[in-house]
């Protein structure tokens, strides 16, 4: 089966830190773009950060610039999104995504994305 497994969110204060954690299974995941999104109650599904298939280029969205980096363990076949300095505004349910082989394209339309993790919670406690 072919699988993405999200984990990591939880609660924690402003200007805390929690690392997300997205676990592939059934397919070769360091070949492939990684998409973190999240999404608010009430806002649309944003792009947070990517990273690209077969190699290390980065996508960070503004307000998470400084703050969130993205990166992946080839040999776990699991990437990461480490979160520090949170703020109540990051607080959503976040997903991973995969998608585009040997890509560094990190496009915002959901649906080049093929496969998705299911979410997990983040609260930012003020």
């Amino acid at each position: 089966d072919v699988q993405l497994q999200a984990s990591g969110g939880g609660l924690v204060q402003a200007g805390g830190s929690l690392r997300l954690v997205c676990v592939a299974s059934g397919f070769y995941f360091e070949d492939y773009v990684i998409g973190w999104f999240r999404q608010a109650p009430g806002k649309e599904r944003e792009r947070v950060s990517c990273i690209g298939g077969g190699n290390h280029n980065t996508y960070y969205a503004d307000a998470v610039k400084g703050r969130f980096t993205i990166f992946r363990d080839k040999g776990k076949n699991t990437g990461y999104l480490q979160m520090n300095s949170l703020k109540p505004e990051d607080a959503a349910v976040y997903y991973c995504a995969a998608g585009g082989v040997r890509s560094s394209m990190f496009p915002q339309n959901e649906r080049w994305y093929g496969f998705w993790g299911q979410g997990t919670q983040v609260t930012v406690s003020s």
